[in-house]
């Protein structure tokens, strides 16, 4: 027994000796090369009160929003047993993201639809909100081919197909007839297929915002439109309210019945969503005389978890029979705290009397807790509180990431240092409407703690790097490392609007030669605190309730939520 017992000693000495070896050769590893910083990991874990507050108390039960954070405009189609669902992704690159469901309610990100440059034309020089509007997901089973059509508000409307949404997609086939944004695809039972979209007047506009909805036949064999073009919705419901920017129109056959949906009030609190009914895809369609089928605009501010700015919806039917639809709507803190911008929501569809659906009534409000019978939530969901991670090992960036208007694949790397992201210091900067050296994610919580390691190796005391929090080219936080003359300096600066630049704190950083740096963000939902560490344990607080109005949509305007991630570039400042 005590040979047996010295022996199990001996081993265990044995490894814990290679475990100090092995993580002491970890911490002396230096990352070098040609790069100005390099990140070892990124981490992020939302910790909104919803959640904490409200637990799942049910295996079927989910919570709204599916996906949290700017996942503006979606889309979803079936094939009668897989789901795909689609949205905007604006001039962020890689374009329009594509998740895959088999019940509605456990969500996976599958990749890209435009997922190579040669996809997304003339974005250098758009500004944030530009780019990809509104992406349609269709399927067509009459040739079994899935369509993606949408807006490149610098180049025009386009499509793509594919047979396989697992797997790549063809080169944009593009639509000059096709004006406005918007498009969508509407495949019929006889095999015809037909384009409808927003699009402004061919005669003057009676008031700001005046549009039309339109369709035109669309040959699938040819990939072209055919025939003239028919308005079907003039302004919205009822003309003599002057609705405003009729969009995302969609057309559905349900019981041998023409159903067009659209959105009406632009996308701000004034958001609805109205159905009309028609005779035939290019015939007459009325609007429904207990419209909107779908709104929040009419409620109280001050209620508990508001969400404003529903609509944009689309319908979608189940293996099992019954109906649901996707929109995007907010949840702003005190209406003016809009950070995540637009997320996408999802609510089942009843239907009236008369043979109309809808997702609200009265004073009826989104529910952030559903249920749906027979589905059971997985342990990886995409919706809630969670703790995400990545250690940059793999060679290639995970699907969270983006960059701004091109893959930027010059100015970053994941195989120079392995294990780390290393990132160029470029001369661009994410005010220039051009692609920095700017890998960034979204954010999916109004509270969260993010964090990162950065090894910090400037070339001249231009150098800057670290964290930036970015709205728009107008408006981001960025907590920053500079190179100094022989030392280096941590702060954070705000931009506010045009040449609205301020620094709000900063400080000089007892960083040695080769020493990383742990830097965190904590968001407390209406004001974020800035701390870094030297030593990963204790942490040093360099700024403290930032306000996070200069980020918010209320603030910024926009189509876009906020991202979080890391970025370097050259400072003009010392």
């Amino acid at each position: 027994m005590t040979n047996i017992y010295s022996m199990l000693k001996m081993l265990i000495c044995i490894y814990l000796t290679l475990c100090f070896c092995s993580c002491n050769s970890q911490v002396q590893t230096v990352p070098k090369g040609d790069f100005v910083a390099y990140f070892d990991y990124f981490t992020y874990t939302g910790e909104d009160d919803f959640y904490k507050n409200n637990p799942l108390s049910d295996n079927s039960q989910f919570y709204n929003p599916i996906l949290p954070g700017w996942y503006s405009d979606p889309s979803i189609c079936t094939n009668g047993e897989d789901y795909f669902l689609v949205t905007s992704t604006f001039v962020y690159y890689p374009g329009v993201p594509i998740f895959h469901s088999k019940d509605l309610v456990n969500w996976k990100q599958i990749g890209h639809v435009l997922d190579r440059p040669s996809q997304l034309e003339k974005f250098q020089g758009q500004h944030v909100s530009g780019g990809i509007f509104a992406p349609d997901i269709s399927y067509n089973p009459h040739n079994q081919t899935y369509y993606m059509i949408t807006t490149n508000v610098g180049a025009g409307n386009f499509f793509v197909k594919t047979k396989d949404p697992f797997g790549e997609w063809s080169e944009p086939i593009y639509l000059p007839e096709v004006g406005g944004i918007d498009p969508s695809f509407f495949f019929d039972d006889d095999g015809r297929a037909y384009i409808i979209n927003n699009d402004g007047m061919d005669g003057k506009e009676l008031y700001d915002g005046h549009r039309s909805i339109r369709v035109r036949e669309f040959d699938v064999k040819t990939d072209k439109t055919v025939g003239e073009w028919k308005m079907l919705v003039n302004g919205g419901v009822n003309l003599a309210e002057k609705p405003i920017w009729i969009e995302g129109p969609h057309i559905y056959k349900i019981k041998g019945e023409y159903y067009l949906m659209a959105a009406e009030g632009g996308t701000g609190p004034n958001h609805t969503e109205v159905i009309f009914k028609g005779d035939s895809p290019m015939g007459t369609f009325k609007p429904w005389d207990k419209n909107p089928i779908l709104t929040q605009k009419h409620l109280q501010g001050n209620r508990p978890n508001p969400i404003t700015c529903a609509g944009h919806a689309d319908l979608v039917q189940t293996k099992e029979g019954d109906w649901w639809a996707v929109f995007l709507a907010c949840r702003p803190i005190d209406n003016k705290f809009e950070n995540l911008g637009r997320e996408t929501f999802i609510m089942p569809v009843r239907w009236s009397d008369d043979g109309y659906p809808y997702m609200t009534k009265d004073d009826e409000v989104i529910p952030m807790i559903l249920k749906r019978e027979n589905v059971t939530r997985g342990a990886d969901v995409t919706f809630g509180n969670f703790d995400w991670r990545d250690d940059f090992n793999s060679a290639s960036l995970g699907l969270e990431w983006m960059t701004l208007r091109a893959p930027a694949e010059d100015l970053y790397s994941l195989t120079e240092n392995q294990g780390y992201l290393s990132l160029k210091s470029s001369d661009i900067k994410v005010t220039d409407k051009k692609t920095p050296a700017f890998l960034t994610r979204r954010m999916q919580h109004h509270k969260f703690v993010a964090t990162s390691r950065m090894y910090f190796n400037p070339s001249d005391d231009q150098d800057v790097a670290g964290i930036l929090l970015f709205k728009d080219e107008k408006h981001y936080l960025f907590f920053s490392i500079q190179g100094l003359e022989n030392e280096k300096g941590i702060r954070v600066e705000q931009v506010n609007g045009e040449g609205n630049s301020s620094v709000l704190a900063h400080s000089t950083l007892p960083l040695q030669k080769d020493q990383p740096v742990d830097l965190k963000v904590v968001s407390n939902g209406t004001d974020y605190d800035f701390y870094y560490s030297t030593d990963g344990n204790n942490w040093q607080q360099v700024a403290q309730g930032v306000s996070t109005q200069v980020l918010s949509s209320a603030n910024a305007g926009g189509f876009t939520g906020t991202t979080i991630g890391m970025y370097a570039t050259k400072s003009s400042e010392k």
